[in-house]
């Protein structure tokens, strides 16, 4: 069996001088481990490389029968990390709010403890026959809503 705390320990301190940090660290009862990471310029795909390298050398003392995946976060993920919301700044996303409503719409700021998406919503406006598109901002505390993901248009 894989020691996973000695590998994030490792990766940990790996990542400590970088700029990169651990999103994933999953290892299943087959011993497929999965690492992920990001940072907020895009991740180097000599960078993985590198640490699947360094991975190797230590899970290889264990004798232990694994497979290692390192690469970046999947762009249409779910957000896991603040980096993640700071890297997406000004793009389109989904978030799926807490009582299970989607809203889509551009992520326009990112704090400590919460985010703001600015979404277009049709409002009735006294005097028009029809319903005029507004901008509304919402605000979402991060532990408040289920998912945060990169909205992928074609």
């Amino acid at each position: 069996m894989i020691d996973l705390h000695a590998i994030e320990a490792f990766v940990a301190d790996y990542l400590r001088q970088t700029d990169y940090e651990l999103v994933t660290l999953a290892c299943d009862a087959e011993d497929n481990i999965l690492v992920e990471i990001d940072r907020l310029q895009g991740v180097d795909v000599d960078f993985c490389a590198e640490l699947n390298r360094r991975l190797v050398e230590v899970l290889d003392q264990t004798g232990a029968d694994y497979s290692l995946e390192v690469g970046s976060v999947s762009l249409t993920a779910p957000f896991k990390t603040r980096t993640q919301y700071l890297k997406n700044l000004g793009h389109d996303v989904e978030v799926l709010d807490a009582e299970g409503k989607k809203h889509r719409g551009q992520l326009i700021s990112v704090d400590d403890d919460t985010f703001s998406v600015d979404v277009e919503t049709m409002v009735a406006v006294e005097g028009k026959k029809r319903k005029q598109k507004q901008i509304q901002t919402l605000t979402f505390p991060y532990n408040e809503v289920k998912y945060t993901k990169y909205n992928l248009k074609f």
